[in-house]
């Protein structure tokens, strides 16, 4: 191994993506058991590694020299090897100060809470103190050590203005948790979650649906990847790299989802646009399908439109939670049930294929649109939905490779 990153359980990890935009190494992803650190560090068989949960503390005693901020932070997320000494830094500083800045909030003078004690909460805390915050509260799930519980923070912390979460709650692959209740907050001014895998926590979305600024953790993997490797070629990177990088990763990991109306094109738009964009395809009702191993008409005389609707949802669930930069077409009942919305919107961008009703035509393979009228009852119920919805709403009248040069602007260039 000459470069890379060694942490307990790393399948969430993008940094690999990151580090491949940043310069000419090679970089490795090293899942290490706790009992296997020791004989690691010791062997020092590396060049420069970067260290992630649960080691930026575990770390320490095997380093020569750590720097003043990594000393002062009590936490250690990079290492180069100079001969056989073994150097320590936290480059997590300053991409944490850099992602807090992207909210657009000020923290001098506000009261911030940070969820979690571990390596990150302390590189958090002295991030949340450099920017003048007022009053720091560590929450943790038992009160000690100078962190009070969840309980306590409820009750006295109320008027807490900024929340970070540096806990690993509602990362990949168990993203359906949220670490704290925000409606318990009414003076909460903005939110940040170091997670980003998925690219929107559920506490992100939750503070957006409350109009409070709120960013989840890709740009301060960027950020601090950018002070590595740095460190990693003794060599200086141009500040607006990390913009770069930021958005290129962003992209590659971002799902298209495709909303709308039955008939409305969103497999064939999908088909062009995978094509335009090499990504793949899928259709949600394909894979209900395979999934299955019945028709969609058969599924809804059979089983019901409830029975289908949760085939649906698991479906989508699924395929939101495994699937990464591709394009993806719905169902036309699909934004139906917020779970989906919400399945959609941690990992993707949602356009909404608008077509003119009478463009539309009833088919025996649409249950619920069999006929003109069935047709016409499910447009007009469900054409606000679709457009509270989607991110973008592209007009009836464009065609073919118009809506698909519209979807790959937007989503390239926005």
């Amino acid at each position: 191994m000459q470069y890379g990153l060694i942490g307990e359980h790393l399948g969430h990890s993008f940094s690999r993506e990151v580090h491949a935009r940043l310069g000419d190494y090679p970089y490795e992803l090293r899942e290490l058991a706790p009992e296997a650190v020791d004989g690691f560090m010791r062997a020092h068989d590396f060049c420069a590694i970067n260290v992630t949960i649960p080691y930026k503390e575990t770390v320490i005693p095997y380093l020569d020299k750590i720097d003043e901020a990594a000393a002062a932070i009590g936490a250690v997320n990079t290492i180069r090897r100079e001969g056989d000494r073994l150097l320590g830094y936290n480059t997590d500083f300053a991409g944490l100060t850099d992602l807090v800045r992207r909210t657009g909030v000020n923290l001098c003078g506000l009261s911030v809470l940070i969820l979690g004690s571990g390596g990150t909460s302390k590189t958090a805390q002295a991030v949340c103190a450099a920017l003048g915050a007022r009053e720091i509260a560590v929450v943790s799930r038992r009160a000690g050590n100078g962190a009070v519980s969840y309980e306590d923070a409820y009750a006295h912390y109320s008027h807490a203005e900024f929340i970070l979460n540096a806990t690993p709650v509602g990362m990949y692959p168990v993203q359906d948790a949220c670490p704290i209740e925000l409606d318990r907050f009414p003076n909460l001014r903005g939110v940040v979650d170091v997670i980003y895998n998925p690219l929107r926590t559920d506490l992100v979305l939750a503070a957006r649906k409350r109009g409070i600024p709120a960013e989840g953790g890709l740009y301060m993997l960027v950020a601090q990847g950018v002070h590595a490797s740095e460190i990693f070629m003794g060599t200086e990177i141009p500040p607006e790299k990390a913009d770069e990088v930021f958005l290129s990763v962003q992209r590659e990991k971002e799902n298209i989802f495709l909303i709308g109306m039955p008939g409305s094109g969103k497999s064939t738009v999908g088909l062009a646009l995978s094509e335009a964009l090499d990504r793949p395809f899928f259709d949600t009702d394909d894979l209900i399908v395979q999934h299955t191993g019945m028709a969609i008409s058969d599924i809804f005389r059979e089983k019901g439109e409830q029975s289908f609707r949760d085939i649906e949802q698991e479906v989508i669930r699924e395929a939101a939670l495994h699937t990464r930069g591709a394009v993806i077409a719905t169902g036309g009942g699909a934004i139906l049930r917020a779970a989906n919305l919400h399945a959609m919107r941690r990992v993707g961008r949602l356009y909404f294929l608008d077509r003119e009703l009478e463009n539309i035509l009833p088919t025996p393979d649409r249950p619920l649109s069999l006929d003109r009228d069935a047709l016409t009852a499910r447009y007009r119920e469900r054409y606000p939905l679709y457009c509270a919805a989607a991110d973008v709403i592209l007009p009836p009248d464009e065609d073919l490779s118009r809506r698909v040069e519209t979807i790959r602007k937007d989503f390239l260039f926005r």
